[in-house]
């Protein structure tokens, strides 16, 4: 069965070889930084590379964890904890609370497509 991407909400963004289990990286999409991380059950993740905390774009050179049955980032400046299923942050390290922006993701025939948020591919 083949599946079809629709490419106009979704962004070829590398394969699954390019990404390395619990390591971030980073894509431009639209103008838009995203940090993509292939977790070691296969799933990938993409959230904003954007941290609200420092306003830097480093949230793909963060440190991949846990925290129970969510898989984790942690912010690599302030050690804030996100999670990479929903963008909360778990830990805020003392500020108000924040959030990274989720970026669906989709995985065909070993493409990683990122679709951009608050839109849905066929």
């Amino acid at each position: 069965m083949t599946l079809s991407i629709d490419t106009a909400v979704a962004v070829r963004v590398c394969t699954v070889d390019d990404l390395e289990v619990e390591r971030g990286r980073a894509a431009l999409v639209d103008g838009d930084q995203v940090a993509l991380f292939l977790l070691p059950d296969g799933t990938v993740c993409a959230v904003d590379n954007l941290d609200p905390y420092s306003g830097a774009h480093v949230i793909s050179r963060g440190i991949v964890g846990s925290r129970g049955e969510a898989p984790t980032v942690a912010s690599p400046l302030h050690k804030q904890v996100f999670d990479l299923r929903t963008g909360e942050c778990l830990e805020t390290q003392g500020k108000d609370a924040a959030a990274l922006r989720v970026w669906p993701v989709s995985v065909v025939d070993g493409e990683v497509h990122v679709i951009r948020p608050g839109e849905r591919s066929s």
